[in-house]
């Protein structure tokens, strides 16, 4: 029975200890999604604004351009997988694995080069044996744009090389979109070849809609002017456009990571404050076990003992 009590008080002991460190991360999460979603809503309007002005350019060349070309059959793709680089953050890195394996499955017929970012992505992949291209990490849950440049100008270098030579045809992004604190799921965006979207649709591109601003699209568009000449101005918004996509994407996933890992670690200190209720009781229950079964051993040997005396 002591020792019984002995393991649950020591089990209780361990399980508070293992609380103080998840409320502690709980803690830190909260903390630090709150700069993780202004940073979300600070690079809305550039990234919207960005693809509105860059529709405006490719609507008004008629050169084709590489990076707006898709090719008449795809025979590679790439995809980029955003995970998380620490664990701890309940199904964050799993849902948006499962999203792009999916997303692999529906390549069919088409080699694909698997492109890295976080540490969780590595594992997966390392421990079923299979290839990837390249591997960026060490920043999933605080992102630069700098971080996004780098990225970028892999992709584009893979993009704009032929086929034949390793390059890609299609390049396409898996991240986790950050919707609300209890809303956060996998998306899947074709990056490249870009896909222009209509001037006339406020909400084409990757933000959120409270970004949108009230005056009518059209405006908009007729208030550009191109100086040397679309062409020009084309070339140099299009790796803009690609690391600015690549950091939303980034930015999104960790907002949507910390608000994961708050919610599983709240969830993980609550479930510790029920069993430490549950042990408290069950040791409490022991300890008094303990008495009365000492008390009854007491009154019984005192018992036995007065039988035993003889009486004068």
């Amino acid at each position: 029975m002591a020792s019984n009590l002995r393991e649950l008080r020591e089990r209780r002991n361990s399980v508070a200890t293992t609380q103080k460190i998840t409320r502690a991360m709980e803690l830190i999460a909260s903390s630090r999604i709150i700069k993780a979603q202004r940073n979300v809503r600070s690079a809305s309007p550039y990234a919207r604004e960005l693809t509105l002005a860059l529709s405006a350019v490719a609507t008004h060349t008629h050169e084709e351009h590489p990076l707006t070309t898709a090719p008449a059959v795809a025979r590679r793709s790439a995809v980029l997988l955003i995970t998380s680089d620490r664990g701890l953050a309940g199904s964050y890195s799993s849902s948006v694995i499962k999203a792009a394996e999916e997303l692999v499955a529906g390549l069919d017929g088409q080699e694909v080069d698997i492109y890295l970012c976080g540490r969780k992505g590595v594992q997966y992949f390392d421990f079923r044996h299979r290839a990837y291209k390249q591997v960026w990490s060490g920043f999933s849950d605080s992102p630069t744009y700098a971080d996004a440049k780098i990225i970028a100008d892999r992709l584009i270098e893979d993009f704009l090389r032929p086929t034949d030579e390793g390059g890609v045809d299609e390049i396409h992004v898996v991240y986790t979109h950050f919707s609300s604190m209890l809303s956060q799921s996998p998306r899947v965006v074709r990056l490249l070849p870009l896909e222009v979207i209509d001037p006339d649709d406020a909400n084409a591109a990757e933000v959120p809609e409270s970004e949108t601003p009230s005056e009518p699209q059209d405006e908009i568009f007729h208030e550009y002017r191109f100086e040397p000449d679309p062409a020009s101005v084309l070339d140099t918004l299009l790796p803009l456009y690609v690391a600015n996509r690549v950091h939303f994407a980034l930015l999104q996933s960790a907002a949507s990571e910390l608000a994961s890992r708050q919610r599983a670690m709240k969830s993980a200190t609550d479930n510790a404050e029920q069993l430490i209720g549950t042990l408290s009781r069950k040791a409490n229950q022991a300890r008094q076990a303990a008495i009365t079964q000492e008390i009854t051993e007491i009154v019984g040997g005192a018992a036995a003992l007065a039988e035993s005396t003889p009486q004068e």
